[in-house]
């Protein structure tokens, strides 16, 4: 029987894609023999990228319990260099998507090319 820090090395690609698109994790333990990975991310997108690591490091997934939700509302701090394009790309997969997020933000943006450094943006 696998240890959860033997688990865990082996289901990091999954935690580090999940850092990519949004991740947020409720529960990493072990569950009986299996690791369970809990958690939300803001987009359909994020959980189908999710899927993809944990497919290819064991696609019967016999060795861990994956459960991940979308939940709308979910918010992303600008960072350095940011653009709605880039993060549109990031979370949807798709830059030309980034009209969706600057619609969950009106209350806040009034240009999409303008948002700031340390605001919070909607993922719808």
């Amino acid at each position: 029987m696998a240890s959860l820090d033997e688990l865990k090395a082996k289901y990091n690609a999954v935690l580090e894609k999940g850092h990519d698109v949004g991740l947020s994790v409720q529960n990493l333990n072990l569950e009986g023999d299996k690791i369970l990975i809990r958690g939300v991310v803001p987009t359909d997108y994020a959980k189908n990228e999710l899927w993809d690591v944990v497919k290819k490091i064991d696609a019967n997934v016999s060795d861990a319990v994956i459960d991940i939700n979308v939940q709308s509302g979910l918010t992303y701090k600008v960072a350095s260099g940011d653009t709605l394009s880039k993060i549109a790309k990031r979370f949807y997969g798709d830059a030309g998507s980034y009209p969706k997020i600057f619609e969950a933000n009106r209350d806040k943006l009034s240009d999409p090319d303008k948002i700031q450094v340390g605001q919070e943006l909607k993922l719808s």
